[in-house]
């Protein structure tokens, strides 16, 4: 049983979402944030970056930075940039890219579930991360950035989504990126039956926000012990949420740049990968070798790009986390031929989302890497079997696009703030 509720979010007033929203705050740098931001002071990039607001090379987890954070929040919402909706609802976000839409509803999710595993995880998170966000969340009393979670296909869901999307949207723009984003209110008479959907729901995936879950989970919990008299209901017990039916959602691969060959001339490299694959070179010209299938791959090296496939019997198919396709190149060529045992850590490794296409990793090569590995994506089965199981995947398996914008929705949590 999922608990999902409505909850009044401050969201932008008429005429500030396009201004306002702006991309989750963990998929660029300070400097990327700056420019962005750049002459725009209405980005939420000034809430959930706000160390752009400091001087250059200001430390983004400083106490400055958080107090900007709240600041910068409070006066956008003074000057009426932000509003409160009145009452408890639940909303519908709807993201199209390249005319290919994804409709998801926008709630507020249970600290509980996600103590209980019914909100299931498939990352491992990172202790100075994970911090970062509870305390940016604690000084602005609010979850700016939305969980993205996914749910098994639903056809009550869908059409009740698809239902409330035949009303004139509350917002409609289309982002820097070409992604159109629309937004509806739910009827306050929808309430009850979207509670009693996700009821009848076993479980929820996290898909992309595995640190700001985590995080939202321990400011709820710091709360608790700060409130001590809590009943369960109030605001701080829950999480801003967006859910996606699986069938709405697309991966793309997450590709790997390494920076060298472990002392191997090329030759040898490719000597060295046909004992585990197969080894074929492009034709000349005949473009990037995207992959196509579940264990193949495409190499750049030297100028040329190569198809890799997997021999018969190498993926153990009994074993979900062995038999992805990060898993596959990462036991049987990053570690044992190119010695990079641990890619969470090791500098020699770089991580190129498929959003940027295998020509990045042409570039990439030409200029600062030795080689590059195209990816065939993980799939939704494969996330929510693992999910399932109670397993991890390996670091970087998945890129979600299009990405969810920061600042169309944000979740007051009020009780009272830890100091400091």
């Amino acid at each position: 049983m999922v608990k999902i509720r409505p909850f009044r979010a401050v969201r932008p007033a008429e005429g500030y979402a396009g201004k306002v929203a702006a991309l989750p705050y963990d998929v660029m740098t300070s400097e990327e944030a700056r420019e962005m931001a750049g002459g725009n002071p209405y980005s939420f990039l000034h809430i959930d970056r706000a160390e752009i607001d400091l001087p250059p090379g200001a430390d983004p987890y400083s106490p400055e930075a958080y107090a900007r954070a709240r600041a910068n929040f409070e006066r956008m919402a003074a000057e009426g940039v932000f509003a409160q909706d009145a009452a408890p609802r639940f909303y519908v976000y709807r993201l199209t890219m390249d005319g290919r839409p994804q409709t998801g509803l926008v709630g507020c999710a249970s600290i509980d579930d996600y103590e209980a595993g019914i909100i299931k995880k498939h990352e491992l998170t990172r202790a100075d991360k994970e911090e970062d966000r509870v305390r940016h969340v604690d000084a602005l009393d609010a979850n700016t950035g939305p969980i993205f979670l996914a749910s098994g296909e639903n056809a009550r869901l869908s059409a009740l989504m698809d239902e409330t999307a035949q009303a004139a949207p509350v917002y409609d723009f289309t982002a820097e990126d070409g992604v159109r984003h629309e937004a509806w209110l739910c009827g306050a008479a929808a309430n009850d039956e979207i509670k009693d959907i996700f009821a009848d729901m076993d479980a929820l995936y996290i898909a992309d926000g595995h640190h700001r879950c985590a995080s939202a989970a321990r400011v709820g919990k710091l709360r608790r012990a700060q409130n001590p008299g809590y009943t369960g209901e109030e605001e701080f017990n829950f999480f801003l949420a967006v859910v996606f039916p699986k069938d709405q959602l697309e991966i793309l691969g997450y590709n790997r740049a390494v920076k060298d060959l472990n002392g191997l001339p090329v030759a040898a490299f490719l000597e060295k990968l046909r004992e585990k694959f197969e080894v074929a070179p492009c034709e000349k010209g005949g473009g990037p070798a995207q992959p196509k299938e579940k264990h193949t791959f495409g190499l750049y090296v030297d100028g040329e790009w190569y198809v890799l496939r997997a021999r018969p019997g190498l993926a153990d198919e009994s074993d979900p986390v062995a038999r992805l396709d990060v898993s596959l190149l990462q036991d049987n060529v990053l570690a044992p031929i190119l010695g990079i045992e641990d890619p969470r850590t090791d500098k020699r490794i770089d991580f190129i989302g498929g959003i940027r296409g295998l020509s990045e990793l042409e570039r990439r090569v030409n200029t600062d890497m030795a080689a590059a590995f195209a990816l065939y994506p993980t799939t939704m089965d494969d996330l929510m079997g693992i999910a399932d199981a109670g397993l991890i995947m390996p670091p970087k398996s998945t890129w979600f696009e299009p990405k969810l914008r920061s600042g169309l929705f944000v979740h007051k949590l009020g009780g009272a703030r830890r100091k400091g």
